[in-house]
């Protein structure tokens, strides 16, 4: 790290990424940031939601200038592949460097956003920043229902523009972003022992998917694991009787599940037919992804017989649920070209059990929309279809998305200082990924407001990567717009 430039920022990155900052476990970072704040005498105040405003003055002769709000978030997405043996709660982020491209070692890396995090300290504390007085807001589990910025103090923030520092795409200036909401399906059934006779216990696995952002990469064609799955035990219930024991597939809601595994129970006479008929389904399902996920992995193995398994009913019940419940890109905006309007993500689907030993399925979706009206539509859809298996659907509180303003002050200034450094025209857009602009808006509604970043890929994915030549870029960009604000 000590020899990338920019240094200021690189460093930082460093440091930060030494921090575990699971969502919702964002305690370690946010002392950290506090610290931080003190040993370079900067005035820091917090929330009781544990986000986190820092304020410097303005540099001599900007004084009387609009203060600026520069802000990031301060968790991570925590994924791995499968055999890493890392304890995001404990462990820090092992980073690499290949040629241009910063990566972590079996991890996702953080630089979303703690990269932005990075450059917002960077512009606090560099003496080269020019600047009118500035403030930097840290807030807390941006990655599972932005509650930090629901949550943020009313007045905490003095001033009235805001830089996002979360997007990740170099060049992009954004001005508007999808709302969400979350759907949460729970299947309680009542186990049972298998029938009488021989029975042979087989691991249906697909892995090997890139999964990615259940935004930005929803409408990239990629595979999600809970589905193929779902083909997979539909093909075999269809063909025989199949008794489910466990199912566990997908992590995060905002990630598109990349591995998902099903212990299951058949005849044990008709194992032969059963393995070319999963051979058979997996090539074609191979075929099918060849071009979008490659590396898909499709595989079905002997295992112990498990205790108790989920009657013929329930079993039929859930896989009509999954099969149902939709999946990925639902519109195109009928507004912007190229946008996702509306989408959804089967994010999870997990075999639990109550406090009380009762056994339940848990899936976990996600749905986003540009239009508030398509938002609870697909929601209402998803209801419809978990309602097929599940006893309880339940939905959380939503986020709203955030209006473009085309006719922002601050976006003609970045504007302007991207055509005078780099000779070139930014790409101003809407995104269909979930912002924390759109909350702002609810407490501050005279803010103005626009989002960059450097370029990434695959984040939520261990394949995430940065580029530290855009990670320069972008910070020149931005140490050119303070100065001509």
């Amino acid at each position: 790290m000590n020899t990338i430039e920019p240094r200021e920022v690189f460093d930082l990155f460093a440091q930060i990424n030494q921090i575990p900052r699971p969502s919702k476990h964002e305690e370690k970072i946010s002392r950290w940031l506090q610290n931080f704040a003190a040993a370079h005498n900067i005035e820091c105040v917090t929330d009781n939601a544990m986000n986190v405003v820092m304020r410097v003055p303005a540099t001599p002769g900007y004084e009387d200038h609009p203060g600026v709000i520069l802000q990031a978030h301060q968790d991570m997405v925590c994924e791995k592949d499968a055999g890493c043996t890392i304890d995001f709660m404990n462990d820090p982020i092992r980073t690499a460097v290949d040629g241009d491209w910063m990566h972590a070692m079996g991890t996702t890396l953080g630089a979303d956003d703690g990269i932005g995090i990075s450059m917002a300290l960077a512009a606090l504390t560099s003496p080269d920043v020019k600047h009118p007085r500035l403030e930097a807001l840290f807030t807390v589990d941006e990655e599972t229902g932005l509650t930090g910025a629901d949550r943020l103090q009313e007045g905490i923030l003095q001033g009235r523009r805001l830089i996002n520092l979360d997007n990740e795409d170099d060049g992009h200036i954004c001005i508007g972003c999808a709302g969400g909401i979350d759907s949460l399906g729970r299947m309680h059934y009542t186990p049972q022992a298998l029938p009488e006779g021989k029975w042979l216990a087989l691991t249906l696995r697909v892995d090997g998917l890139p999964g990615g952002h259940s935004g930005e990469d929803i409408n990239k064609g990629r595979a999600n694991a809970n589905k193929v799955l779902t083909y997979f035990l539909t093909e075999i219930f269809d063909s025989t009787d199949m008794y489910l024991a466990t199912i566990h597939g997908g992590n995060l809601r905002n990630a598109i599940a990349r591995e998902a595994e099903a212990v299951v129970c058949v005849p044990f006479e008709e194992r032969e037919q059963l393995r070319i008929l999963f051979n058979e389904r997996a090539a074609q399902v191979e075929a099918v992804y060849q071009a979008s996920n490659p590396d898909i992995h499709c595989q079905m193995q002997t295992t112990a017989l498990p205790d108790e398994v989920m009657s013929l009913k329930d079993t039929s019940r859930l896989l009509a649920a999954l099969t149902v419940c939709p999946h990925g890109m639902i519109r195109m905006s009928q507004d912007i070209p190229d946008l996702v309007e509306t989408s959804t993500n089967l994010a999870s689907v997990h075999s639990k059990v109550e406090p009380d030993g009762r056994p339940y399925i848990e899936i976990n979706t996600s749905q986003r929309s540009s239009i508030e009206a398509q938002k609870h539509r697909i929601k209402n859809h998803v209801e419809y279809a978990l309602s097929l298996a599940c006893d309880q659907v339940t939905h959380g509180e939503g986020y709203p998305g955030w209006a473009p303003n085309v006719n922002s002050p601050l976006l003609d200034t970045m504007v302007a200082q991207y055509k005078a450094l780099f000779k070139s025209e930014p790409k101003v857009l809407a995104i269909h990924a979930g912002l924390e602009c759109g909350l702002f808006l609810t407490k501050y509604p005279d803010m103005d407001m626009i989002s960059v970043g450097p370029q990434m890929y695959d984040v939520h994915s261990p394949k995430e990567r940065l580029s530290i030549s855009s990670t320069a870029k972008t910070w020149q960009w931005l140490k050119a717009t303070l100065a001509a604000l």
